[in-house]
């Protein structure tokens, strides 16, 4: 190109002459997973051309990222928002796109073939700048394309369980990325890479602290440390906000009251909300969760979850910020159905929430079990605002070291049909979506290579909740290990098996929460002496020498009742009630006839060796690509699968000997007995078991 070259060419030298690397490579180094699905950083010997009109640290980082990522013989790129003249001849449609959405569009401009990659602001750029470079690295056609996007949920945020002495609630890579006692003056690299990883997904928000909230986190010297990390942030579209206690006036202010209608606990949110918009400009707001696990809130002054989430609205609405509200409740007296408690203390709420609150609701109604039914209150709250909330960190799941492919998951919430309003489901009601955060400071970020996968689907499915898991796990694996499509092909398939069989040796047809006690590590079904009922295992599958399941028709706890009509009435009875979720709606005799022909027992002990033996097939199929994948990761991904095989026999051996405890039954013929007696597995403890609550 030479000094004639046009105008909109000429505008953006001086911004990309900044941006033009050193051409030498990068030493070659094992691959120990921390450059996660984006490629390896820093410069290239042969970088692509691309050019930038604007100057914003945005636009820079987006050319950055292309100039490094594309192939160096890859059609020029033009990157620029929407409205800049020089993109006027080619009359692209971008009205609909809104503030996020991107347009990446082959076109001739000047002459010129080009690649445009666009949309109305900055960091709409940036996605596309990202999408154009996961459809190159998944093996797409850049020669000729038009990728346009526009995300479905507007708020797609991360919750970190982080706590401020660095340990992590149900975290298991590592402690907190976030080094409280160095900010705010030693901004860490790695919060950069961070949000690198987070705006190459579409997720707009990081949640900084645990749910579980300190006062402190609310002080002057935490908010100039989160302010640190905004400004990391910013460039990326990546806001900050901070869950709050409901009792900091007390504790911070020095009131007598933390009661939502005393003004002056109101006032002192007002002042609070003015401090923090003035270290961070766009804060994003508050998460609470509050009267739940101890948790102080407004029920105890009497006051309701509107009063308390309306008070701290009114606080932030003068600055644009939102209020998280979670519907994770549940009594400290005994409810009838911990099920239940969430739908009966929120709906009659309806309409009684200020505009700029978000009710955030767990997708099952108990606690992110491998697999539940969807939670009530999706479709039953039309006036309020809702969230969905995942958790992607693997509390339930197998912690690091089980391989849990989680798309299907996420998917089949965002994807079950509410029955409330024609062609509604759980994603089309949402005005955000949350995700309980995976990463630590682990070097591989989540623990292991295929947890990183997990965070890479859930920022996907916020994006957009109508893609296929199937095809989130393709890009994934091509732009994280780059192999041929017969091993593509294999690693697809393991990670798509991977969560039921998690399901089937953990708990099949609906069983739930059997887990370990606090730290949910392992078996425990027999567990039956805390302190109030629901905490324990025999509380949720009531298995008796007659039968197992939660009866929760109208004989039972009359869950059912919450969902809509039509799906009250065919989860109202075994026979139209789904396999998958027959015993987290119904006590049935371990006789019952099940779909094929075989008792309920025969049915519960072939899931359970079905999900072993797919785990035995999981590390069988990663042995045979030993030769095609890095040592490092390779090797480590062998030994959790070998960590899993053995806990996936423990979880089948000590369930199956404490259900024959209770029915009496002998095992099929043919079938291989536990290893142990009962005894000797609920004799096995684990105290320091990682993850566990501070």
């Amino acid at each position: 190109m030479n000094s004639a070259r046009p105008l909109w060419i000429r505008a953006g030298l001086a911004a990309s002459a900044l941006l033009v690397g050193a051409a030498t490579a990068p030493p070659a180094r094992a691959n120990d997973g921390y450059d996660l699905w984006l490629g390896p950083q820093g410069p290239t010997a042969a970088a692509a051309k691309v050019e930038v009109i604007g100057t914003s640290r945005t636009l820079a980082i987006a050319a950055e990222e292309l100039r490094k990522g594309l192939p160096r013989e890859a059609t020029p790129v033009l990157l620029a928002r929407a409205g800049e003249p020089a993109l006027a001849p080619l009359k692209l449609a971008t009205d609909q796109l809104g503030n996020e959405g991107y347009l990446v569009h082959s076109v001739t401009l000047s002459g010129q073939r080009l690649t445009i990659v666009t949309g109305n602001t900055d960091v709409a750029v940036l996605y596309g700048a990202f999408a154009l470079l996961r459809h190159a690295r998944a093996g797409g056609d850049t020669a000729n394309l038009t990728l346009a996007s526009t995300p479905r949920i507007p708020v797609r945020v991360l919750d970190h369980w982080d706590n401020l002495d660095g340990s992590v609630e149900r975290g298991y890579a590592g402690q907190s990325l976030w080094d409280w006692w160095t900010l705010p003056d030693y901004k860490d690299p790695r919060y950069a890479d961070y949000a690198r990883a987070n705006a190459s997904i579409g997720i707009n928000g990081v949640v900084l602290n645990n749910v579980n909230a300190k006062a402190d986190s609310l002080s002057a010297a935490y908010i100039a440390k989160a302010a640190a990390l905004a400004d990391v942030f910013r460039p990326y579209g990546l806001r900050v906000y901070l869950s709050a206690r409901f009792s900091a006036p007390m504790e911070l202010g020095g009131l007598k009251t933390a009661d939502p209608r005393n003004p002056a606990a109101a006032a002192w949110w007002q002042a609070k909300a003015d401090e923090i918009y003035r270290a961070i400009p766009d804060f994003g707001g508050f998460l609470v969760k509050a009267n739940s696990e101890g948790q102080p809130g407004p029920r105890d002054y009497g006051a309701s979850h509107a009063d308390g989430a309306n008070m701290l609205a009114a606080a932030l609405a003068p600055h644009g910020g939102v209020v998280m509200w979670r519907a994770f409740v549940y009594a400290e007296t005994d409810p009838t159905d911990r099920a239940s408690q969430a739908y009966a203390e929120f709906k009659p709420l309806d309409g009684k929430f200020s505009s700029n609150v978000i009710v955030q609701v767990k997708n099952g109604p108990i606690d992110f079990q491998p697999r539940e039914p969807m939670h009530p209150l999706f479709g039953a709250m039309p006036a309020t605002r809702l969230a969905a909330e995942f958790q992607v960190t693997k509390e339930y799941l197998g912690f690091a070291t089980h391989l849990a492919y989680l798309g299907p998951l996420f998917a089949e919430a965002l994807d079950t049909p509410t029955e409330r309003r024609a062609g509604e489901t759980m994603g089309s009601s949402l005005a955000a979506i949350a995700g309980v955060a995976n990463v630590g400071r682990d070097r591989d970020w989540s623990g292991s290579t295929f947890n990183q996968a997990n965070w890479y689907a859930f920022g996907r499915l916020a994006w957009d909740f109508t893609l296929d898991p199937r095809a989130i796990a393709r890009e994934w694996t091509l732009q994280t290990f780059g192999l041929p499509p017969a091993a593509t092909d294999k690693i697809v398939a393991m990670m798509m098996r991977s969560r039921e069989a998690v399901v089937d040796y953990t708990g099949p047809f609906g069983l739930a929460h059997l887990f370990g006690s606090d730290h949910h590590y392992g078996p425990g079904p027999w567990i039956d002496d805390l302190k109030r009922p629901e905490w324990n295992p025999v509380y949720y599958h009531r298995a008796d020498r007659n039968g197992i399941g939660f009866d929760r028709t109208a004989r039972g706890s009359n869950t059912v009742a919450q969902y809509a009509p039509g799906l009250a009435a065919r989860l109202a009875r075994p026979e139209t009630t789904p396999p998958e979720l027959l015993l987290w709606f119904h006590h049935v005799p371990w006789t019952y006839p099940m779909p094929g022909g075989e008792t309920l027992w025969q049915a519960m002990v072939r899931r359970y060796d079905h999900g072993v033996a797919e785990v035995d097939l999981l590390r069988r199929e990663w042995a045979s690509l030993k030769p095609q994948v890095d040592a490092e990761r390779w090797t480590k991904t062998d030994a959790y699968l070998g960590i899993q095989q053995r806990e996936a026999r423990w979880w089948r051996d000590a369930s199956l000997a404490y259900w024959m405890s209770i029915n009496g039954l002998a095992l099929p013929a043919g079938v291989r007995k536990p290893d142990h007696d009962l005894s000797w597995y609920k004799q096995q403890h684990f105290p320091f078991a990682p993850g566990g609550p501070r």
